[in-house]
């Protein structure tokens, strides 16, 4: 046996006026779950309210969140010291949420008269698409449904299932616009908190938009977007000199070379902010890593993936992965987290790709000088949700930053084409970033995407940095002592 201190959430909508913690010890066996440390407190309180059923993670009804993560009861592990919360939803009692609301607006087929039967190629694409216990921990997790009628994640993986089935009659993708297919962000939240680990932005969401692309249903914003792509390569408009116009070819460190990457730019830092990318160059210096810029790399094609526009994507792909290829390049280095995240999941690469983040907490680097700051940091949703990458930041961040604060990871809204195809949503969701930050009391918000970067800053009067540039402004800060 083992004696555990809990904390658990209780709410009574009926008599309390908002949610209280209280704690709890409980012996439970070695290896006990949520659900047992759960009964072992209601031995002990009858009046506390949980829900379950089937016990084997199969039915979904035991979801709850842990330590701010949504978690089946009966199948995670219990931990000393956790935090037991009910789901990001409507509060019945204590950890029992409103579920038949979000259940019942799941989209069911509607089948016809005939007897087709799926193909065993079909089926194998459908099934990823059937594993859904309906839990609702992405429907509580989603960013969008906090601020549009977004039908939620589940409805539109229902959606795809749905518009693969041969048997069914009605064209869904129209169905599936009008539920807000196109107000997904993209930021794998609903893939992260799964329980069943259904990719639902990718097999589902990026689906139904390629559907709609074919049928001439996306949005004219979008539709500029991949126009431009096509024509310069870029995905977004350039003024000024860029940054692959600045720089030459190879980048050598200022001593020892202790390492060789391949510097994948991306539009933004290449077009809009090249400075960050200048400061990432000047890092590299510093530390010992040599850079190569292959000058005929060319967008990733993230922002036509993630809107369903994929009919020269290939052509994109073979023309990144021949201009690192062709130098001989075995590591490529990405500071853009959508440009990591899709070189990751959506090529087929000769090479390792890595964050920037990743190289430099894998080698042993000087340690910069501290600086009088106080900051916190935005989780980049493709860096955090896509790459799994959250730690890597924070460790170099506490090298260099006067004092850390901590800030709740959400979406900023400027990712899955939402900041060009809905601004007012993208608006929404970076008022909500504003809020977040004014709560921490930091002096400054450090990112390392430029997109979230870019529409932060829109949104706060507080200085926004890339990581890059706080490390840079420490080394500096060295070298002048």
């Amino acid at each position: 046996m083992i004696n555990l201190n809990v904390r658990v959430s209780r709410f009574d909508p009926a008599r309390d006026q908002k949610p209280q913690t209280e704690q709890y010890t409980v012996d439970v066996n070695e290896g006990a779950r949520i659900l047992n440390v759960l009964q072992a407190i209601q031995s002990q309180d009858p009046t506390l309210s949980f829900r379950s059923s089937c016990r084997a993670g199969q039915c979904g009804s035991c979801a709850v969140r842990v330590n701010g993560e949504p978690a089946l009861a009966c199948m995670t592990e219990a931990t000393d010291g956790m935090l037991i919360e009910p789901l990001d939803l409507p509060v019945i009692k204590d950890l029992v949420v409103e579920l038949v609301r979000g259940i019942n607006s799941i989209p069911r087929i509607r089948p016809c008269d005939c007897h087709d039967i799926p193909d065993p190629a079909l089926i194998a694409r459908l099934k990823p698409l059937r594993d859904c216990i309906e839990c609702l921990s992405c429907v509580s997790a989603c960013p969008a449904m906090k601020v549009t009628e977004f039908i939620g994640p589940t409805s539109m993986r229902a959606q795809m299932r749905i518009a693969l089935d041969p048997r069914e009659t009605g064209n869904r993708i129209r169905d599936a616009i009008t539920q807000g297919l196109f107000t997904c962000t993209s930021c794998q939240r609903c893939r992260v908190v799964c329980p069943k680990e259904i990719e639902i932005p990718g097999k589902a969401i990026e689906k139904l938009r390629e559907i709609a692309n074919r049928e001439g249903l996306t949005l004219p914003r979008h539709q500029a977007v991949a126009d431009l792509v096509k024509r310069t390569g870029r995905s977004v408009e350039t003024s000024d000199k860029t940054f692959l116009d600045q720089v030459p070819d190879v980048i050598e460190p200022f001593g020892e070379v202790k390492g060789e990457v391949g510097f994948f730019v991306g539009c933004m830092f290449n077009g809009r902010l090249p400075e960050r990318a200048l400061d990432l160059l000047e890092v590299m210096k510093r530390v010992g890593i040599r850079v190569i810029i292959p000058k005929d790399q060319i967008c990733c094609g993230s922002p036509l993936i993630r809107t369903g526009q994929t009919s020269f994507l290939d052509e994109i792909k073979e023309k990144n992965i021949r201009a690192f290829k062709s130098r001989g390049i075995t590591t490529v280095m990405t500071m853009c987290a959508g440009c990591g995240s899709t070189l990751k999941h959506d090529y087929e690469t000769p090479f390792t790709v890595k964050d920037v983040t990743e190289i430099l907490t894998g080698i042993e680097i000087p340690e910069p000088a501290r600086l009088d700051e106080i900051v916190t940091y935005h989780d980049p949703c493709h860096l955090m949700n896509g790459q799994g990458i959250s730690e890597q930041p924070r460790e170099l961040i506490r090298r260099v930053a006067g004092s850390f604060v901590e800030m709740p990871a959400q979406c900023c809204g400027s990712g899955g084409g939402v900041r060009s195809g809905i601004p007012e949503e993208a608006a929404a969701l970076g008022e909500l970033r504003r809020s977040a930050i004014e709560a921490t009391g930091a002096d400054s918000v450090i990112t390392i995407c430029p997109f979230c970067e870019y529409h932060i800053q829109e949104h706060t009067k507080k200085p926004v940095k890339n990581l890059m540039t706080l490390l840079l402004d420490g080394y500096r800060k060295k070298e002048g002592k």
